[in-house]
């Protein structure tokens, strides 16, 4: 594409030719984009890009979701300068390689009922700052190993493909993490779900994605949570008793307080379940 010449003369509808065909190519593209997949587009250096995509975003045409990321309007858009992104779509360039987990997966697959605020995405990016704003989307950040990207599968978001922690995945990484899946009361909530779902149980996954976590803690969890809630499980829960550590773990390491020893488990179970509804 020919570099865009502020002499251009303004169009009918008010914004330059130039500029239109620029704005018409990066719809066509779709967004979020980066200034650097925009210069490319356009054929332009990153600077005079960088100037441009401002440009358009003051005046509406374009969002800005956070520095050097930007993303069109949809020409039909009520209010323009409200308009947001999908936050999943916007995460899924800004911290890529990276996939939606924890909580949010949880609300995606069905198995919790509570609605969580802030977007969980798990990414191999070293950030300094791990919750961050996108738009008016909040977004927590989960660093792991580019080796722990797996057990993800790929969902629609409008026209786009967004990678996301499957049924079992999310469960081991809230099991790994408590704190990623709303805290241990929270993850045994899911974990009941999980397991009275024909859809989504899969008791051979687990044992895999939790090898594969290499997190020996979570099947000492795992195990509790299965006797506590009474799920009928027991090729499962000799599975996870051959692959319990030494040592004592904590059942939910982000709560304070000692609690009590299980120690068939070799657990510190420093929350109360009692209310917790069983799955049988």
């Amino acid at each position: 594409m020919s570099t865009i010449r502020r002499s251009e003369a303004t169009d009918a509808g008010g914004i330059r030719a130039g500029h239109r065909r620029a704005l018409e190519a990066l719809h066509r593209a779709g967004g979020p984009f980066a200034v650097s997949d925009a210069a490319g587009l356009l054929g332009l250096d990153e600077p005079h890009t960088r100037r441009l995509l401002a440009y358009l975003a003051r005046r509406g045409w374009l969002a800005r979701v956070r520095r050097g990321l930007y993303t069109p309007v949809p020409l039909d858009a009520n209010v323009p300068g409200q308009w947001s992104e999908d936050p999943w779509l916007a995460a899924t360039v800004a911290f890529a390689p990276c996939y939606i987990g924890g909580w949010s997966a949880l609300e995606h697959w069905g198995l919790t009922e509570q609605l969580f605020r802030t977007l969980l995405v798990f990414t191999t990016r070293r950030l300094r700052h791990r919750t961050q704003a996108l738009q008016a989307a909040s977004v927590r950040l989960k660093v792991v190993r580019p080796d722990k990207l797996f057990g993800t599968v790929a969902v629609w978001r409008h026209q786009t493909r967004v990678a996301v922690s499957d049924a079992s995945r999310t469960i081991i990484d809230a099991l790994d993490d408590p704190s990623v899946g709303g805290g241990m009361r929270h993850v045994a909530t899911a974990v009941a779900e999980y397991f009275g779902s024909e859809e989504h149980r899969n008791d051979a996954l687990l044992v895999e994605y939790g090898d594969r976590v290499g997190n020996r803690a979570v099947f000492k969890r795992l195990g509790y949570l299965l006797e506590s809630l009474k799920v009928l499980a027991p090729d499962l829960l000799a599975e996870c008793r051959k692959r319990r550590s030494a040592g004592l773990s904590v059942f939910d390491p982000g709560v304070e307080g000692k609690g009590r020893i299980v120690k068939r488990w070799g657990l510190r179970v420093n929350v109360d379940l009692s209310d917790v509804e069983t799955w049988s």
